[in-house]
């Protein structure tokens, strides 16, 4: 993992920069006096300052996937409710306000001083940026963007259009980088100077746009492979995109912020998703004692490890003495699960009941929490690792389930299991290497290298004689399962492919349709007249080609 060394936490003291939502303001906005400006310029800031913003972007609009994916819990019966304009106003500020606005003012000081890796690494997270916006969004601004004198109310491009442009900005920075001109970053919190592996990055996100537009491009197929064939993008965990967390708890605060909310002295502050939960549980998966920690072995109405039932209790979880609602199919996890994975299920928007030190919390990974060794003691403040997890933006397992994916569209079933099984075991290996962030945990509880070879096995036999929609929903499961910490990537498989068709309905049946895309934040479309806000969250996105919502995805 890389870490967050004592001269960056330094940094973050000096800067008081802390990991949370920004404030809300205009696209056109900026001069902000909390925020660097030409008259302060100093590239080594604003690329400090780039960087924190970008991984903040990341860690809170892919929470938004997760919640979506079933990855995390979602609170709220309707989507279009949950996810009202204003939820997404911090985004959109990060992006454009923040962001973009420093990267402006970085590139032509890194054009004038001759830095190219500077401007490489500024070119490709950017695109990034750009990319995921449209993911989530549709049409963005981009050509009148933030240049308030000649469009103080910038028009969006067309998703297809902005796509086009970032992956030139991939090339062009991947290019920039192979030049190997210019000088090393102060502060590098993704890569610490290796410009090769940036330059892997790049190539990497534009396989992930490749993947996306496969519906809409007929050359999307032979990009990817293009880029595949040359080797030249992350293969291993060693190279793997991250952003590392610190341990401070004040001054700035630098930990997890999952491990915030749950690691505290009044007991832990969210809900684990029941679907993710029990789908690790009953597929024996070996992440699940690093992703999870339970303070109780047993959850009310349902079983422990031994099978003994535990006693209902109404107070903490209302539905332990409740039927699953009727649209909900026979082989659903529905209200609790078992073994004392204590979580909610998707869209319950019950009140919160005094159960703070009954849920399960973040584990080890990626949160640094504690790893589960079947303690099933409390949580408090300053347990397991401190908060020194990682927030994976591009992984190498997530590399190769994009390959796997590519090869079962190509009819090549065989392949894609190769590609799949690969995808596991780097997952697995690098899940597994964070218990070394708990001090206190027993090791003896870790899975063996032959229950994780004969996990992997299974899933692969399994894959490889089951019809094509159940080798969807495998590799789609998978998916899901080794996105945990970022949901970006599994929102898009979602909408690209409907699967996995085993996911958890919502708990409301008229739940309204699916988020195809999201509604534009309120602090942009209410202030700016070129932006007509959405009239639902039923808009695709230009990459989307699949039927319209309700009955695309099936899951809903």
């Amino acid at each position: 993992m890389k870490k967050i060394n004592k001269i960056q936490i330094l940094l973050f003291l000096f800067l008081g920069i802390t990991f949370i939502s920004c404030e809300t303001t205009d696209l056109d906005l900026l001069d902000d006096p909390n925020n660097i400006t030409l008259d302060k310029a100093d590239l080594n800031r604003y690329m400090t300052e780039i960087q924190l913003d970008f991984a903040n972007f990341i860690y809170q609009i892919g929470d938004n996937g997760s919640e979506l994916t079933r990855i995390e819990y979602m609170f709220g019966r309707n989507y279009v409710n949950n996810y009202q304009p204003v939820s997404s106003n911090g985004i959109w500020s990060l992006a454009y306000q923040a962001m973009f606005s420093d990267m402006k003012q970085a590139e032509a000081i890194a054009v004038e001083l001759g830095e190219n890796n500077h401007l490489g690494i500024i070119k490709i997270l950017k695109a990034y940026t750009l990319m995921t916006l449209v993911d989530f969004y549709g049409d963005v601004p981009l050509s009148e963007a933030t240049n308030p004198t000649e469009f103080p109310f910038p028009s969006v491009d067309g998703g297809g259009s902005v796509y086009a442009s970032a992956i030139g900005m991939l090339n062009d920075g991947v290019a920039l980088l192979n030049l190997n001109e210019g000088g090393a970053l102060e502060f590098d919190f993704f890569y610490d100077n290796d410009f090769d592996n940036w330059a892997k990055l790049g190539n990497t996100l534009k396989m992930a746009a490749y993947v996306n537009t496969r519906l809409v491009d007929g050359s999307a197929m032979a990009n990817f492979n293009a880029i595949v064939n040359s080797g030249n993008y992350i293969t291993n965990n060693a190279d793997d995109f991250e952003f590392q967390f610190g341990t401070s708890v004040i001054n700035p605060n630098t930990r997890h912020n999952a491990y915030d909310a749950d690691y505290t002295a009044t007991g832990a502050g969210n809900y684990r998703a029941n679907w993710i939960m029990n789908q690790m549980l009953v597929d024996n998966d070996p992440r699940i004692r690093y992703y999870f920690y339970r303070q109780t072995p047993c959850t009310p109405g349902n079983v422990d490890a031994n099978g003994i039932p535990c006693e209902p209790d109404q107070q903490r979880i209302i539905c332990s003495t409740q039927g699953p609602p009727i649209h909900y199919t026979a082989d659903m996890p529905f209200c609790s699960v078992a073994n004392g994975y204590w979580g909610r299920d998707h869209g319950n928007a019950e009140g919160i009941p005094p159960d703070n030190f009954f849920r399960t919390v973040v584990g080890v990974y990626p949160a640094a929490g504690k790893f589960d060794d079947d303690d099933f003691s409390p949580v408090n403040l300053d347990l397991g690792g401190q908060g020194e997890g990682i927030v994976p933006i591009m992984l190498a397992s997530w590399a190769d389930l994009m390959r796997a994916e590519m090869a079962l569209v190509s009819g090549n079933a065989g392949t894609a299991g190769a590609h799949l099984q690969s995808a596991m075991q780097k997952s697995i290996d690098k899940v597994m290497g964070f218990i070394s962030v708990d001090p206190d945990a027993d090791g003896d509880f870790e899975p063996t290298g032959s229950e994780v070879n004969d996990y992997i096995s299974a899933k692969i036999s399994e894959f490889s004689n089951v019809g094509s929609d159940e080798k969807w929903n495998i590799l789609s499961e998978q998916h899901f399962v080794s996105h945990y910490g970022n949901g970006i990537e599994a929102y898009n498989l979602y909408r690209r492919t409907g699967f996995p068709k085993t996911l958890q309905f919502n708990i409301e049946a008229a739940s309204g349709n699916f988020v195809r895309s999201f509604l534009y934040p309120s602090n942009e479309a209410d202030t700016n007249s070129n932006i007509a806000q959405k009239p639902n969250v039923d808009i695709k996105v230009f990459w989307d080609t699949n039927p319209p919502s309700p009955g695309f995805p099936f899951a809903n």
